[in-house]
């Protein structure tokens, strides 16, 4: 699958803006990684964009998030719909493997993170955000509480220490502020 498939795929399936964004934003910190580590930046990217396609329409039953989006996925590589389904692996069961998939938890809990300092800083823009400042909020565990901390450590099972995924996580969201609003 194309992104420019992908993309539609998702616009069929994600109504709100602050989900689009968000699979946005995982999408580009995926690629980021991949680049990072000489991996599959088109495949990383792919499952960043695609891994919250259901999200809209499994309402509270979290148990079948990521399992429900492979309805949506026929002819997706096996290693994306993978990452899909262990992204939420404490509801699904189905356990993360490889890079891949450890990538896809750390990426997806970061974003929310990176995003709520940029929130928090005058201009309300990641232009302004210091990695030193995430490194900060981080520590604070009230601050964007809904953002695993746990999760975000995945970094390390992928060779990437916390500090450095904190950068390319920034890096690579600074790169789409426009398409994000900040």
């Amino acid at each position: 699958m194309e992104r420019n498939e992908a993309l539609v795929l998702v616009k069929q399936h994600i109504t709100k803006d602050n989900l689009i964004k968000h699979v946005l934003a995982v999408e580009v910190i995926m690629r980021g990684l991949a680049d990072y580590l000489g991996e599959d930046s088109k495949k990383w990217a792919l499952a960043g964009l695609l891994h919250d396609i259901d999200f809209e329409e499994i309402g509270d039953d979290y148990k079948i998030h990521g399992l429900k989006a492979v309805e949506y996925l026929d002819g997706v590589d096996e290693e994306i719909i993978h990452a899909i389904k262990s992204h939420n692996f404490e509801n699904t069961n189905v356990m993360p493997e490889g890079k891949m998939d450890y990538a896809l938890i750390a990426a997806d809990a970061v974003s929310g993170l990176v995003i709520a300092c940029a929130l928090m800083m005058p201009s309300k823009k990641l232009a302004d955000v210091k990695v030193e400042s995430i490194e900060s909020k981080y520590k604070k565990k009230d601050f964007a509480r809904n953002c695993s901390r746990e999760n975000m450590l995945y970094c390390e099972k992928i060779g990437i220490d916390k500090s450095k995924f904190f950068e390319i996580s920034l890096k690579a969201l600074q790169s789409i502020s426009k398409e994000l609003g900040l």
